[in-house]
């Protein structure tokens, strides 16, 4: 592939052409235009407040790909779910199967351990949530919690904190609804392994959109969804919906117009946790 065919004339020097672009705004900058800011560089409208929205102190604050705000540690909102996930296996290591049952996803069935109905039909909500942070097998959390760190922090400083862990909330209760609505009503599903896919249709978009080589991508992501229908005991619903709601969530962040930015952002977001909520009642109203 030729190296100058993603190079774009600078906006300010149409004769001289670049491969850099504004991280706020992304237009294309030639080394003269570029301002360094916290993660790669701004133009200098955006430095000024000269683009027309927003104050200007609110201008000169650097920006991520989908409009958070740069912190100094990008990865606090990984760091506390893998927290979150180790909080969660202690008790499984104590407790065992009974602490499992009490958390693990299960749509409708009967625990000859508890003696009773469980399910999220029978109204336990909650195990669309919980089973998203609960692993039982040493090798179940330790792989999920590699991804996590690894292509978390691939995602997170693109997205900002707050947009991030909505992606994560939103993805891994997408891969719950799926399993809720497709699998057998006895069959458990548990771990981590929607937040991931989540985070891989995330990275993605966010390669795509920042021109990368798409090759290793498209690479990862047929490798892990073979593993995903190879392997048994493997809930491949948790792993397709978590990647489907990464991948269409990730997509609206980062092309909503900056006019509109957060009011289409946090409206997709919270679109796409009514069609979870309908999912389940719909599947709930079918099993009861």
């Amino acid at each position: 592939m030729d190296a100058q065919a993603g190079l774009q004339p600078c906006y300010r020097h149409p004769g001289t052409e670049t491969g850099i672009r504004c991280t706020r705004c992304e237009k294309p900058i030639c080394p003269q235009c570029m301002i360094p800011a916290s993660v790669g560089f701004q133009c200098p409208d955006c430095v000024r407040g000269g683009s027309g929205t927003g104050h200007a102190a609110d201008a000169n604050r650097p920006r991520t790909l989908a409009g958070g705000r740069v912190r100094t540690d990008d990865r606090l909102v990984t760091k506390i779910l893998i927290g979150i996930c180790l909080a969660v296996y202690l008790p499984v290591l104590v407790l065992g199967d009974r602490f499992v049952d009490e958390l693990v996803l299960i749509g409708y069935a009967y625990n000859p351990l508890l003696g009773e109905v469980v399910g999220v039909a029978d109204g336990e909500w909650y195990r669309l949530l919980t089973a998203t942070v609960l692993h039982q097998e040493p090798w179940h959390i330790l792989f999920n919690l590699l991804g996590l760190w690894v292509i978390g922090g691939i995602v997170e400083p693109e997205l900002g904190r707050s947009r991030y862990a909505l992606l994560c909330l939103i993805s891994g209760l997408a891969g719950s609804v799926l399993a809720y609505a497709v699998a057998a009503p006895n069959q458990p599903s548990l771990g981590a392994s929607g937040i991931v896919y989540g985070l891989i249709g995330a990275w993605v978009v966010l390669a795509r959109r920042r021109r990368h080589d798409m090759r290793p991508v498209a690479l990862f992501v047929a490798l892990s969804l073979v593993m995903t229908f190879t392997r048994p005991g493997i809930s491949w619903e948790a792993h397709v919906g978590g990647l489907v709601a990464g991948l269409v969530l990730t997509y609206v962040l980062v092309q909503a117009p900056r006019a509109r930015r957060e009011l289409i952002q946090y409206g997709a977001c919270g679109l796409l946790l009514l069609i979870e909520a309908g999912v389940v009642m719909a599947r709930t109203m079918a099993l009861t």
